[in-house]
């Protein structure tokens, strides 16, 4: 590696001396820039493998703006040259921009010396630390579900920002289809977070209803109520100093998002029936398979509440958009579920890897697993053929079947809704007027 060489561009010469002090023994070459006004004579003057280029050049405009016009630049005239971010941890979300704008990584200050030497490293190999570490298994040693990130290039960036968010406290919203897993994405980030040594705490907001949403997530005192026979924490003091997911955030009525925002705001709660304010130390993370603008732009969902839990935003694409990963993923379910129901292990023929990639997959990786246990459970060979994946577009099946009875009415209605609202099983719900827990119900008996 003594043969590749750097350029490292920051306004701060005090920055700029420790730096170049860092990085002598690992690089050639390592010039520093104070100001990028020359950065396009340097990167034709010498042959560079790597740039670390900060966000911010003018002290009164802190915005990050200058880097990502830089970082452009580079890559007009350099494209394949790396770009290693500098940043300051309330610029994490430009940085997250920076990266899906080309950039290879980024390092937030004050830094970690091992750690950028080897972010730095890595980008002037011109690999990424992904592609040289296997991908985990499904489930790890001691039998945790765990996430599988696959071989998609869309995925592999995922798996890059989540790394890299993931140790900090900054709030993150995971967004995606439903069954695309994200509440597993939810706890691979705990689990990597500096909070791993508490429990995440999960709160299903579309399965809370609004009188005892307080209660649940802020707690009561004795009395309070009705049922209020002793003193009970919520759920923000049960993630105190661990991590809060709230998942399906997008259903939460409009009128409790303020209550919602002061307790996040304030990093404190007050318990139903006190007055006393009980200061809590949480790592939030919301989901939601909803539009969040386009509720906010209907007034639906509060604007100051989607910028307070959208520092970072990271979307789960849904499978059919990343088909490589569906044989790994379906290989990996088979093993969990030979394991599971005692059989020997199987495995797929040519003609099912065939067929299940053809297949659209709206419930994503979900139906996938559905799909996959049931043939197990049928399976009386060695091989999992394409006849044991009974595999068909639901709402087209369910369109073209003509109504007879009550029963098939109400599966079609609830296809229909499905269709309609994208999934989301509360707004399912809603378009029914049924309840979310009887939409459960019903779709288990037709096997939706």
């Amino acid at each position: 590696m003594k043969n590749r060489n750097i350029l490292i561009v920051d306004d701060n010469r005090g920055v700029l001396t420790a730096l170049q002090l860092l990085l002598k023994p690992y690089f050639r070459i390592v010039r520093t820039l104070s100001s990028p006004t020359t950065l396009p004579a340097e990167l034709r003057g010498e042959e560079w493998h790597v740039v670390l280029l900060d966000m911010n050049f003018t002290a009164s405009l802190n915005t990050g703006n200058e880097g990502l016009y830089w970082l452009h630049e580079i890559k007009r005239q350099c494209p394949d040259l790396p770009v290693v971010l500098f940043t300051a941890y309330a610029d994490i979300d430009l940085a997250v921009k920076g990266i899906k704008e080309g950039a290879a990584d980024f390092v937030v200050k004050p830094w970690d010396n091992r750690k950028l030497v080897d972010t730095l490293l890595t980008a002037a190999q011109g690999c990424s630390k992904e592609k040289k570490v296997s991908s985990p298994s499904y489930a790890d040693k001691g039998g945790e579900t765990r996430m599988y990130w696959g071989e998609s290039p869309v995925m592999q960036q995922l798996r890059m920002l989540t790394e890299k968010v993931a140790p900090t406290d900054a709030n993150i919203l995971i967004t995606g289809e439903n069954g695309t897993g994200k509440e597993m994405l939810a706890r691979e980030i705990h689990r990597i977070s500096l909070r791993r040594q508490q429990e995440m705490v999960c709160v299903d907001m579309g399965a809370v209803s609004e009188t005892l949403f307080e209660s649940e997530l802020f707690g009561h005192v004795k009395g309070a109520f009705t049922d209020a026979h002793a003193d009970r924490p919520g759920k923000f003091e049960a993630a105190h100093r661990s991590t809060l997911f709230l998942d399906e955030i997008g259903n939460l009525p409009y009128h409790l998002q303020a209550k919602l925002l002061t307790a996040i705001q304030r990093r404190s709660i007050v318990r139903v029936g006190s007055n006393t304010s009980i200061p809590v130390d949480i790592r939030l993370i919301c989901a939601t398979n909803r539009n969040l603008p386009e509720l906010v732009a209907r007034n639906e969902f509060r604007e100051d509440l989607f910028y307070r839990i959208n520092t970072i935003h990271l979307e789960i694409p849904a499978l059919r958009e990343r088909t490589e990963d569906i044989v790994p993923l379906a290989e990996r379910f088979i093993a969990r579920f030979c394991k599971q129901y005692d059989r020997s292990l199987v495995r797929l023929t040519d003609d099912a890897q065939a067929k299940l990639r053809q297949h659209p997959w709206y419930g994503n990786i979900r139906e996938l697993e559905h799909a996959v246990e049931k043939a197990v459970i049928i399976c009386d060979d060695t091989c999992l053929s394409a006849e044991l994946f009974q595999l068909s577009d639901r709402r087209q099946e369910v369109s073209e079947v003509p109504v007879s009875t009550l029963e098939e009415m109400e599966k079609k209605m609830i296809v229909q809704a499905l269709d309609t609202c994208r999934g989301n099983l509360s707004a399912v719900a809603a378009q029914l007027g049924i309840t979310r827990q009887t939409l459960y119900n019903k779709m288990k008996k037709y096997g939706l």
